[in-house]
C-alpha cells in the first residue's frame, strides 16, 4: 500500500512530502488546490505520458516518487520476470525533464514505462470521475466478471490458442495469396526456366570461351609468331640450336687439356636439351593452332547466348544464372506443391478453432456464473445506497467470431424504478446513480483481488445525505483487510469517516502560488467538516455538527 509520496516542481507544486496509513483516508480542499494535481503526479507513476508543460516554471525537470509496501501481496514474480531487485518496500521515481526526457525507476533500477505501468496496475487503481463510462464498455464489464470467477489461467489459456489460430489463419491467406499469384506468374517462369535449362550452362565455360575465342580470333598472328620463334631455334643455318650443339662439341673437345671446359660442356648439354625440348614444343603448339572461322562463329554464338542471358537476368557471372534456374525450379515445384500446402494449413486452421471453440466454453461456462453472482451482488448492495426497486441484470451473447477475450458478449442492463425497462446503464443512469453502482462494481471487484490501494476521485458526485454515508460505509469496509482506500471527497459525511484527514490547500506568496497537502489535526477536521457544512463562515452549529458526524465514525 501507498506508504509516502513526494512530488517536486510538478505544477504548482514546489515540494510536497506526505505519509499515508493503511484502511480509509479521505481527502478535501477547495476547487482548484491541487487534488488533480497530485492525481497526475501518480498519474506518471503509472506510466501515462508526461507534459513537459506540468513542470513547474523555471525549473528544469520534476521529480515524483512514491513508498509502496508491498510485504504482504506476493509480487516477488513480477520482479524475478522482470529482472528487478525484490524488496519489500517498492520505490516507484520517475523524473520528467524540460527538454522533454524522462525517466523512470523501480527501486532506483532504471525501468521502461511499460514495466512501471504494469508494476502500478497492481499496485494502485486510481478511479477518476471518467472512469464511470467505463460502465458501458464491454471489455471493462467482461473484465469484471473475469476477475469474479478467478479465470486468469482460464484466459490465458484460451489466448494462447487463439492466437495460435490466428496465426494459422494468417499463414493461409499468405500462402493462398501467394499461390494465387505464383499461378499467375506460372507461365513466365516456367519460360524463363526453360530458356535457362536449353543453355546448358556450367561453371567456368564463360572463361574457357572468352580464351578460345581470342585464341581463334588471333590464330594466323599466332601461328605466324611460333613458326619464327620455331625458325630462329632450330634453321639448319644460322639456328639456335645448331650453334649451341658446335659450342657444346667445342667444351667436349677441350676438356682433356681444359677442365673448366668440361663444367661448361655440362651446362651447355642441359641448355641445349631444354632449348631442344622448347622448340619441339613450339613446333607442336605451332601445328595445334589453326584458322577455323566455322569453330571461331560456333564459341562467338555461345558467347553470345550467355552474355544476352545475363543482361536479360541482370547478372554479370554464370554461377548467378544457374542461382536463378535453380530458384526459378524451386518456385515452380512451390506451385505444384502449394494446393496440398493450402489443405494441410486448412486442416490445422480447423483443428486450432475446434480447440478456441472448446476453450471459450469453459470461458463461458464461468463468466455465466460469474453473471448470477454479480446481478446478485449489485441488488444486495445497491438496496442500501437507496435503490430499493433496484434491478440489475448482466446480459450475454456470443459474438459472430472468437476474439481476443472469448466468444462473449456482455451488456449490464439497469432499471432503478419498479416500472422501468431494463436497458443499457450508461443509457437510463443518473450521474449518481451511475457513481454508485461503479463504487459497488469496485467494492465486489475489491473482494476478489489483491490490490493493495484504492483512490477514489470525488466518486460521491451526485449524492448526498444517508446515501453519501451509505458509500462511506462501503469505502470503509473495503479499507479493512489489509488494504487501504483513499477517497477525494466534497462531501462532510464521507470526509468525517476517514481514519486519516488530508487537506489540499493553495497558497500565494509575492511572486507565485503552491498547492500544498497536510494531515489534519483532530481540531482541525471539526473546523474543515464545519467548513464544509456550513461554507466559509463558521458557526457553532456547523462545528457542533462536525463533532457529531466525526463522533459517529
Amino acid at each position: 500500500m501507498l506508504r509516502s509520496l513526494y512530488i517536486q516542481n510538478y505544477a504548482l507544486i514546489e515540494k510536497l512530502d506526505i505519509n499515508f496509513d493503511s484502511g480509509f483516508s479521505v481527502i478535501t480542499g477547495e476547487t482548484g488546490a491541487g487534488k488533480s494535481i497530485i492525481l497526475g503526479a501518480i498519474g506518471l507513476l503509472l506510466g501515462q505520458r508526461a507534459d513537459v508543460k506540468s513542470i513547474r516554471t523555471g525549473a528544469s525537470k520534476c521529480v515524483i516518487e512514491a513508498r509502496f509496501d508491498i510485504s504482504a501481496y506476493g509480487m516477488q514474480p513480477f520482479f524475478e520476470e522482470n529482472e528487478l531487485e525484490y524488496e519489500e518496500e517498492c520505490i516507484l521515481r520517475r523524473e520528467v525533464y524540460a527538454s522533454g526526457k524522462s525517466r523512470a525507476f523501480i527501486n532506483d533500477t532504471p525501468a521502461s514505462l511499460a514495466q512501471m505501468k504494469e508494476l502500478g496496475e497492481l499496485l494502485i487503481d486510481v478511479h477518476s470521475q471518467h472512469q464511470n463510462l467505463l460502465l458501458n464498455k464491454e471489455g471493462f464489464q467482461l473484465n469484471v466478471l473475469d476477475i469474479l470467477s478467478h479465470n486468469e489461467e482460464v484466459l490465458a489459456a484460451y489466448q494462447s490458442v487463439h492466437k495460435e489460430w490466428k496465426q494459422a489463419l494468417y499463414d493461409l491467406e499468405k500462402i493462398i495469396a501467394r499461390a494465387e499469384q505464383d499461378k499467375a506468374d506460372e507461365d513466365y517462369i516456367r519460360f524463363q526456366l526453360e530458356q535457362l535449362e536449353e543453355a546448358r550452362l556450367s561453371e567456368g565455360e564463360q572463361e574457357e570461351l572468352e580464351q578460345e575465342a581470342d585464341t581463334l580470333s588471333h590464330a594466323e598472328e599466332i601461328k605466324a609468331g611460333l613458326y619464327r620463334a620455331g625458325q630462329i631455334l632450330y634453321s639448319d643455318e644460322g639456328g639456335l640450336l645448331s650453334g649451341l650443339k658446335d659450342c657444346l662439341n667445342t667444351m667436349i673437345g677441350l676438356q682433356n687439356v681444359f677442365p673448366v671446359a668440361g663444367e661448361l660442356a655440362e651446362r651447355l648439354e642441359s641448355t641445349y636439351i631444354e632449348l631442344k625440348d622448347i622448340s619441339q614444343e613450339i613446333s607442336g603448339k605451332e601445328e595445334e593452332v589453326e584458322f577455323n572461322p566455322a569453330r571461331l562463329e560456333e564459341v562467338n554464338e555461345r558467347l553470345n547466348l550467355i552474355y544476352t542471358l545475363q543482361q536479360k537476368h541482370r547478372v554479370s557471372t554464370i554461377g548467378e544464372l544457374l542461382a536463378l534456374e535453380n530458384e526459378y525450379a524451386m518456385k515452380l515445384s512451390a506451385i505444384t506443391s502449394s494446393e496440398e500446402d493450402i489443405e494441410k494449413l486448412k486442416a490445422s486452421c480447423d483443428v486450432l478453432y475446434n480447440k478456441v471453440k472448446k476453450q471459450a466454453a469453459v470461458l463461458t461456462k464461468a463468466r455465466t456464473a460469474a453473471a448470477r453472482e454479480v446481478e446478485k451482488q449489485m441488488a444486495s448492495r445497491l438496496v442500501p445506497l437507496g435503490m430499493p426497486n433496484v434491478r440489475f441484470q448482466v446480459e450475454m451473447g456470443t459474438r459472430k467470431e472468437p476474439g481476443m477475450h472469448g466468444i462473449d458478449t456482455v451488456n449490464f442492463l439497469f432499471s432503478a424504478n419498479k416500472n422501468g425497462t431494463l436497458q443499457n446503464i450508461s443509457s437510463v443512469a443518473s450521474g449518481g446513480e451511475i457513481a454508485r453502482v461503479m463504487l459497488s462494481v469496485k467494492a465486489m471487484i475489491a473482494g476478489a483481488v489483491k490490490l493493495p490501494t484504492i483512490v477514489f476521485d470525488e466518486i460521491d458526485t451526485g449524492v448526498s445525505g444517508e446515501i453519501a454515508d451509505r458509500m462511506a460505509d462501503i469505502m470503509q469496509e473495503m479499507g479493512e483487510s489489509n488494504r487501504q482506500v483513499i477517497s477525494i471527497t466534497h462531501l462532510p459525511q464521507i470526509a468525517a469517516r476517514g481514519r486519516a484527514h488530508y487537506k489540499v490547500y493553495k497558497q500565494d506568496n509575492e511572486k507565485e502560488t503552491n498547492s500544498h497537502i497536510r494531515r489534519l489535526t483532530d481540531n482541525e477536521r471539526v473546523e474543515e467538516i464545519a467548513h464544509m457544512l456550513s461554507g466559509a463562515t463558521l458557526t457553532e452549529a456547523a462545528l457542533n455538527n462536525a463533532r457529531a458526524l466525526l463522533g459517529g465514525t
